[in-house]
């Protein structure tokens, strides 16, 4: 009798110690408003709402009713009847894209670039990232961020990730380290389409159920066995869109254009075949765009012909190969791999201008003094012979020890590049001269060593000549003579740095002991620029204050509507040069074609919209390089897990620091977490993390030695441990 009061009491005790924990106000609030967002147009009275948030005692039970008037005077909420609540959905319906997020931070982009909306996941309707959306904005509550409910999906990205497969007996999962997506995609053992576990795939979405955690998916391609570099490359690229094989009926309709050049077009055009003419490309190129012609004149000047593959003259608009092309837009450079914009029958050898076989070409001929001022030029189509083909190392020598082939062409050609480049800088143009890191590799594409490729007088002075043919093409087109009017074309435009980030960047410097002045002529801006990136040249903060420097520019573009070009100082702009890689330069190709021979302009929509979509592809094509070559630093690193380095802190997070090694200039993280001796904050407008306590700063820049923790070759990342 004793035992059984005993446990009566303990039972009233536990009854009452759990009614008396009452719960945060604002707690109580934040269940409230997420039961509301879960079921938008259910209404539910104080009661319903309690128990639901799990209240039960009557003190708080009378807060939720006092709660759920506020949040109905608020306009939160409306009272639909007596005492029954449910979300006010403002009335506002609008229209954007969803950019979803793994960490749950889902969002919608209102079209016109308004305030971006939270979307909780439960209000998702799985809409995936990219989706095109209708959404229900909810009332604001005050003091919270804007929140809405996907009611519709109206345009679906297609829905392709590319992962490691996980199979068990009777189905598997893809797994992926995608950013934007947080789950696992379940696939049916009849869908595996031969795929084993481990293996690299690409996976399409079939549906997700509104009920279900995971997504449906059918596997559309095996990649071949994770951690294989053939696999991971294509992975790389499947995972940006990008096409990792060439169609075979566009192959096949490159395989039947006649490589013989028929004596009636050769009749068409200039002959430069007997002139000296050379081509100066990386050593592993295979594809050569361009070829310089080079011979002295009796008047002393010299008479330059920068020669472009014509390859317009055997890719026909709307033909199957120009419609691979448009839609590729780019080559792709991988580390150890291109992916062609054209058939390779096309790229690397019809309209390659390879050493001793005839080319045609579109070609722009300069007479230049020896002030490398333009006495005249003209624009036409050409034959040509390349007598010589040269590396840019070869090229170097020749102007560093004034000896070796066609030494007295390329001498001349050094010293007019030399003069075009001081006239650009002094009409202010920026100098961003950076390295690129390079990897030296095997057969099977494993990374053996790093390099870095630095631009030298050879490589300048091919970028002076194309520099000059691109711009005296736009001059062309864009400044027609008196009387006539502008022609619709394609520009490559640069915007005026935004002054907002230029302030931030002169803030930022100040702290290296540099000054920068954001205010006065665009001419003036320039200078100052190239002035501080002289002044930091060989010093520790060099590569950083260069990068904050182009971090604070506007992205070159291409448009029908020229602007002129900001960082090169030019008025007018196209990209004329590389027709092999890029397909605006084919599409400048036919308007120049078509003007010279007095056609009308073109209708500038269909063109703007090729603009867009080229700048888009180009930005798309540059993550996948910078992603591979991510990749190899991170599988470079792989086998010096535990040894010391120094680098510099190259970026400050909230989730932690990124640190580039000074030896070979690969990346990692120090995450947050383990910087403990302190509870760190993020300071955006500094670029540094602050000690709450100690107030040590970690900033940009700063010199570290690191540990190398880890290498994740699925997630492309290195962990760093600060040492």
């Amino acid at each position: 009798m004793n035992a059984k009061k005993k446990d009566k009491e303990k039972k009233k005790d536990k009854d009452k110690k759990g009614k008396n924990k009452r719960m945060k106000k604002d707690d109580m609030l934040q269940r409230i408003t997420s039961l509301f967002e879960s079921s938008p147009s259910l209404p539910l009275n104080y009661k319903q709402v309690s128990k639901e948030i799990g209240v039960d005692s009557q003190v708080q039970k009378l807060q939720v009713s006092a709660m759920l008037e506020d949040l109905a005077l608020g306009g939160y909420l409306k009272e639909v009847d007596r005492g029954r609540y449910c979300l006010n959905h403002i009335g506002t319906i609008a229209e954007g894209t969803f950019v979803r997020r793994s960490n749950g931070k889902n969002s919608f982009i209102p079209d016109g670039e308004g305030t971006p909306v939270f979307i909780a996941e439960r209000n998702s309707a799985h809409a995936m990232d990219g989706d095109r959306v209708k959404v229900q904005l909810f009332a604001r509550r005050k003091g919270a961020e804007p929140e809405g409910e996907v009611v519709e999906i109206l345009e679906s990205k297609e829905r392709v990730f590319v992962g490691k497969l996980q199979v068990a007996k009777g189905f598997a999962f893809l797994i992926t380290e995608n950013k934007t997506l947080a789950n696992d995609i379940f696939i049916p053992k009849d869908k595996l389409k031969g795929g084993k576990n481990g293996d690299k795939a690409v996976v399409r979405i079939m549906e997700w159920p509104d009920d279900a955690k995971n997504p449906l998916g059918e596997v559309i391609d095996v990649l071949g066995k994770a951690g294989s570099n053939n696999a991971e490359m294509h992975a790389i690229l499947a995972e940006f869109g990008l096409p990792y094989k060439y169609p075979e009926n566009v192959e096949k309709a490159a395989n039947k254009i006649p490589d013989a050049i028929p004596q009636e077009e050769i009749a068409k055009r200039e002959d430069f075949r007997d002139v000296l003419t050379f081509t100066i490309d990386p050593k592993d190129a295979k594809d050569f765009d361009d070829a310089l012609s080079a011979r002295q004149l009796d008047n002393g000047n010299w008479e330059v012909g920068v020669h472009i593959a014509d390859v317009t003259h055997y890719v026909k608009p709307e033909s199957l190969i120009d419609r691979e092309a448009e839609s590729r837009a780019t080559s792709v450079y991988l580390v150890d791999r291109t992916i062609p914009m054209l058939p390779e029958r096309l790229c690397n050898q019809i309209c390659s201008l390879r050493p001793n076989e005839e080319k045609l070409c579109f070609s722009v001929i300069f007479e230049l003094n020896a002030n490398a001022e333009i006495v005249k030029s003209h624009i036409c189509r050409t034959i040509i012979k390349s007598d010589r083909r040269f590396t840019y190392e070869e090229a170097q020598q020749v102007i560093e020890t004034g000896e070796g082939d066609c030494k007295e062409a390329i001498l001349a050609l050094n010293q007019l590049a030399q003069k075009l480049r001081e006239k650009r800088f002094k009409n202010g143009a920026i100098n961003f001269d950076r390295y690129e890191v390079k990897f030296e590799i095997d057969k099977d594409g494993k990374p053996l060593s790093v390099y870095f490729k630095v631009s030298k007088e050879a490589n300048k002075l091919i970028e002076e000549f194309m520099l000059l043919a691109n711009r005296t093409v736009a001059e062309f087109v864009g400044c027609p003579p008196k009387g006539k009017s502008k022609k619709t074309f394609v520009y490559r435009i640069h915007e005026l740095p935004d002054p907002e980030k230029m302030e931030n960047f002169a803030t930022f410097i100040r702290r290296f002991g540099y000054r920068f002045k954001t205010e006065g002529k665009k001419s003036e801006i320039s200078k100052g620029i190239n002035s501080l990136l002289d002044q930091v040249q060989g010093k520790p903060e060099e590569n950083l204050i260069e990068t904050v420097a182009i971090r604070a520019m506007q992205k070159a573009k291409y448009s029908t509507d020229n602007i002129g070009h900001y960082g090169l100082a030019f008025d007018y702009y196209t990209h004329f040069t590389s027709p092999i890689r890029r397909y605006p330069d084919m599409m400048v190709h036919r308007l120049l074609d078509r003007y010279m021979q007095g056609g009308r302009s073109v209708i500038k929509k269909k063109y703007e919209e090729l603009c867009e979509h080229c700048s888009t592809m180009e930005q798309v094509a540059a993550n996948a390089e910078r992603a591979s070559v991510k990749y190899k630093q991170v599988e470079f690193m792989s086998d010096k897990l535990g040894q010391i380095f120094d680098g510099v802190i190259s970026g400050v997070t909230e989730w932690g620091l990124y640190v580039e090694l000074n030896e070979n200039k690969c990346e990692g993280l120090i995450p947050m977490r383990d910087l403990d001796d302190d509870y760190y904050e993020f300071d955006e407008k500094n670029y540094c993390l602050i000690g709450r306590r100690n107030k040590h700063q970690y900033r940009l820049g700063d010199p570290v030695t690191i540990r190398v923790a880890q290498a994740n070759l699925e997630r492309k990342q290195l962990d760093f441990q600060l040492v």
